[in-house]
């Protein structure tokens, strides 16, 4: 895989800890830390779960920047609509392309991502932020996946 710094977006951040360990966050185009997906993502720290889900979901807060969503505004449909855009069956209309040139998430990847999203949410939730979206995904969002 090739790697370069992404500019003028939301990136993926590495953190070499002092003792060796890594571990995995995301920041805005300015380096400043995304402070509510760092909380998140904390809750996987020294797992490979980490990493995975940083990836995740900067390409789900980098469509959100996009589609001009607040994550603390964000309903089902709005989930719904973007599973489809990176390959979940959804019956609805997606809108513009998503992830231009790059191949839809296979099988294994959309069950990644729903389990990221219905965690990054449900987390945001938990401390009091968008609670109506959170009661929805603790019955659904598995199923587009």
């Amino acid at each position: 895989m090739a790697r370069h710094v992404v500019v003028g977006d939301l990136r993926v951040q590495q953190i070499e800890r002092k003792d060796g360990r890594r571990s995995w966050t995301i920041v805005w185009p300015e380096g400043t830390v995304h402070a509510e997906a760092d909380l998140f993502l904390r809750l996987h720290d020294g797992s490979g779960t980490q990493r995975t889900y940083a990836y995740l979901l900067v390409d789900h807060l980098r469509w959100l920047e996009r589609e001009c969503l607040a994550f603390t505004t964000v309903q089902l449909p709005d989930l719904e609509r973007y599973m489809g855009m990176v390959g979940a069956d959804v019956r609805m209309p997606l809108g513009e392309s998503w992830r231009v040139g790059k191949r839809p998430y296979g099988r294994s990847a959309l069950s990644a991502a729903a389990a990221c999203l219905k965690g990054f949410y449900l987390h945001q939730s938990s401390l009091g932020i968008n609670g109506e979206l959170g009661r929805k995904l603790d019955k659904r969002l598995s199923h587009v996946a």
